[in-house]
């Protein structure tokens, strides 16, 4: 396993539990975390050993954003500054964040995201680009871009975000940057269940893990895929056909009847 300075990536059977570490600065996004962030998600894409992901923040919060401070300092530095460096290095900027969430999206293990304190910004995006969000009462989510003189539209949250709670409460949180704290998260359908700590949240996350890991494998990650394409599906029936080949690829695959078989086993009727 690569070795990384603001990861931790714990094993625990199918599941990687993976923990942004820098607490000292809020687990902020520096040049070094977005690029071991990348390495990690874009290393899932061929990793078959590794089925569920959770994901989560080191100390008191899960992710305050982009670290602004780290940026001014290298701002002074030429031969390293590129967000504000004209229009070519403000993009290149832009596109290497926004790997960070393409890599997560694109890779075929469900990431289960505990959000606990400040989720703002980029934070956000990677809890958005997460397939399941947990809170805590505290977790504060917002489109912090919006505080700082920018549009609310980054990192994919003007897609992600209305997708999941609506264009109201999208357009709420991106033309005001005021924050959504955890209960509120659920009851816009942000985040899937409110815990009231941390270890609440832990065993919570576990228990999803072990639900997902009882299916097939390459069910797991089929459903991922369906999911996903059904938000941008041009049609009932083009998401039915999509459905039907996965099925039949499943059934054809040999684990479908062994999971029937232990079905049968465990039922009563």
């Amino acid at each position: 396993m690569a070795a990384y300075q603001y990861l931790t990536i714990e094993k625990e059977g199918a599941c990687d539990v993976v923990t942004l570490n820098r607490p000292d600065r809020f687990n902020a996004l520096g040049r070094q975390m977005v690029t071991e962030l990348i390495a990690y998600f874009t290393g899932l894409r061929e990793d078959y050993k590794t089925r569920v992901v959770i994901l989560r923040g080191a100390g008191k919060a899960f992710c305050a954003g982009l670290d602004l401070q780290e940026n001014n300092d290298e701002a002074k530095d030429s031969s390293k500054k590129e967000l504000g460096a004209g229009i070519s290095g403000s993009l290149l900027f832009q596109r290497r964040l926004v790997e960070i969430f393409r890599a997560m999206r694109m890779a075929p293990q469900p990431i289960i995201a505990l959000v606990h304190g400040a989720c703002c910004g980029g934070g956000l995006g990677m809890a958005l680009a997460a397939d399941i969000r947990l809170v805590t009462p505290e977790a504060k989510m917002n489109v912090a871009m919006y505080k700082i003189g920018l549009t609310g539209g980054d990192m994919g949250i003007s897609y992600l975000l209305p997708r999941l709670v609506g264009t109201s409460v999208a357009a709420e949180m991106m033309m005001t940057g005021r924050f959504m704290y955890g209960p509120r998260a659920v009851q816009t359908n942000l985040a899937s269940e409110l815990f009231p700590n941390q270890a609440e949240m832990e065993k919570g996350a576990r228990q999803l893990v072990k639900e997902m890991l009882a299916g097939s494998p390459d069910g797991l990650r089929l459903t991922k895929d369906c999911i996903q394409a059904s938000v941008d599906a041009s049609s009932f029936e083009a998401q039915v056909s999509l459905e039907d080949r996965q099925q039949v690829l499943m059934v054809l695959g040999g684990d479908w009847f062994k999971h029937v078989g232990d079905f049968n086993k465990k039922s009563k009727l």
